[in-house]
């Protein structure tokens, strides 16, 4: 068959409402194969973040190795310190909700806390400068009964906020590359998402 010739599945919709059981099954099929390159495109976006504002000490990039080189040395599990690495890769796309970005991208492979954290990280790191621009820098005390409220707090105290420091021995992009890797290969919504009291709603 010559090589110019499309032999891959195609729907023949216009329109999902028109949509058959048998095309919808072919194009699921298509996003599993699609779904396995997960990992490269996460790890792809997170370089970009060396394009990404400047301004401070390190870029972004640095500040996410930074973060997650903390939380891993500090003896967090894989999950967490993946999370810490991908807490601010919304930033190119998202400035102004980058921790939904993140925690949504996070969302299917994580426990529900690892989820919160970062969901919730914006808010709490406003505690170290909020106040400079007459914002309440304790908004975030509004979630503390949320059982993962202590763990935002040390994230950010421990490992974010800390992250801007041109000096710090910081692990580079392929020490971490096998991490995520593991974590973008866990089943979606799998045993993990069922932890903690499980997601109340997956969207």
């Amino acid at each position: 068959m010559p090589d110019n010739v499309e032999t891959q599945f195609r729907a023949r919709y216009r329109s999902m409402e028109d949509g058959t059981k048998e095309e919808y099954l072919g194009v699921f099929e298509l996003l599993k194969k699609f779904a396995v390159g997960l990992a490269d495109r996460i790890l792809a976006a997170l370089e970009s973040l060396k394009n990404s504002y400047t301004g401070e000490m390190v870029n972004r990039y640095v500040h996410s190795l930074q973060t997650a080189t903390r939380a891993h040395r500090d003896g967090r599990d894989e999950e967490y310190v993946v999370a810490s690495l991908l807490h601010d890769v919304g930033d190119m796309l998202a400035a102004e909700n980058h921790s939904e970005y993140a925690a949504s991208i996070l969302k299917p492979y994580v426990r529900p806390h690892t989820h919160w954290i970062i969901r919730r990280h914006g808010l709490f790191q406003g505690y170290y400068y909020f106040h400079h621009f007459g914002i309440d820098r304790n908004a975030h005390e509004k979630f503390r009964d949320h059982p993962a409220y202590q763990m935002c707090r040390d994230f950010c105290d421990k490992y974010d906020q800390t992250s801007f420091d041109p000096d710090y021995d910081t692990m580079p992009l392929k020490a971490f590359a096998p991490m995520v890797r593991r974590l973008f290969a866990r089943e979606p919504w799998g045993a993990h998402a069922k932890e903690q009291g499980g997601y109340g709603e997956r969207i």
